[in-house]
């Protein structure tokens, strides 16, 4: 049965808001994550997104998740660390991982941002800027802790202290994760020791089948892998569920994965990339689906996306739906409430 050898349910939610009241829309998004970790989801992740309607800071952001969950892990899926200084931002990451219990995990990906242009004055001028793999290893750097220097830094009020990354938030560089697309990023992710993320996404390398491109991802990752612990991929695919919407809702569902359909029927651009066609439907549909999926088998964490630009209702219901679909693949959940 799909779902059933799933060890690790999760959902990723995009976090909308409207420009005029940006409050509701950030608040909103905490709500979710709290009712998540009611159902019983055993992580909730966040997009960051810059420039647009959604979550710009997601250190920031799940700080204050933090203070209003007690068990649920809480993860970036991703930040783009182009716009990053990996120092600072790993500074903030181990903030928020201390303020969490040890509950964070940090999705990243690397290359140059899409709005390189507007924000280099501000992040990095120079034509040279480095957008590779090097950004992920420093800031895997920072966050080992490990002292900058062995000389004691002097003419702090607070005395004679090593300089190092504080606090350290032991443990966290065991949480790294890389949104890898491409069969060189995943390789570098496994030797690295990031885990993996990958979802309805891929590179069409050598292949115009998605779940030939996927399943050759995950494979070269595990290959490549030189970590001290288990390998871990986490696989995604937008799902929507039906079976507690309205019948307009339900219309909008369609109509939503009817519109992004037709990139799923070939490679787009330069760069071959390869789409999956987003799943609405019943429980009893999705399962079914779900058991046609060829990549399912080979991970044991499985991400619920939420789709971008729908309400807050629209979430909480399909977080609920989800749930009575993962009940009917026998997945165990310790949901206390499912209000």
């Amino acid at each position: 049965m799909p779902l059933s050898h799933i060890e690790h349910l999760a959902f990723l939610v995009p976090g909308n808001y409207d420009d005029e009241d940006p409050r509701r829309g950030l608040a909103d998004t905490l709500e979710l994550i709290e009712l998540g970790e009611r159902l019983g989801y055993d992580s909730a992740w966040v997009r960051q997104r810059h420039l647009e309607r959604g979550i710009s800071s997601a250190a920031t952001f799940l700080a204050a998740a933090t203070q209003r969950t007690r068990r649920i892990q809480l993860g970036t899926a991703v930040i783009q660390l182009g716009y990053e200084n990996p120092f600072r931002l790993a500074e903030d990451l181990s903030t928020v991982d201390v303020l969490s219990g040890g509950r964070l995990h940090v999705g990243v990906s690397v290359g140059p941002p899409p709005f390189a242009d507007l924000i280099a004055e501000f992040v990095d001028p120079s034509p040279e800027a480095d957008y590779g793999h090097g950004r992920a290893e420093r800031l895997a750097s920072a966050l080992a802790g490990a002292p900058l220097s062995l000389d004691a830094a002097s003419g702090n009020a607070a005395g004679r202290q090593v300089p190092r990354l504080r606090p350290h938030a032991t443990g966290l560089t065991d949480r790294l994760w890389y949104g890898g697309g491409s069969l060189g990023s995943a390789a570098w992710a496994g030797r690295a020791g990031f885990n993996l993320l990958t979802g309805n996404i891929v590179a069409g390398e050598a292949t115009s089948d998605f779940f030939t491109a996927q399943t050759n991802l995950i494979r070269c990752f595990r290959q490549a892998w030189a970590g001290r612990r288990p390998a871990r991929v986490a696989l995604g695919r937008v799902i929507l569920p039906t079976q507690g919407a309205s019948e307009a809702k339900r219309r909008l569902y369609r109509d939503f994965a009817a519109s992004r359909y037709e990139r799923t029927l070939a490679p787009q651009g330069p760069r071959r990339t390869l789409f999956f066609a987003d799943i609405v439907g019943t429980g009893e549909e999705i399962l079914a689906t779900l058991a046609r999926d060829p990549v399912l088998p080979l991970v044991s964490e499985f991400r619920f996306e939420l789709p971008y630009e729908f309400e807050a209702d629209d979430y909480a219901q399909i977080l609920r739906d989800a749930v009575d679909i993962a009940a009917l693949a026998s997945k165990p959940f310790h949901a206390t409430s499912t209000k």
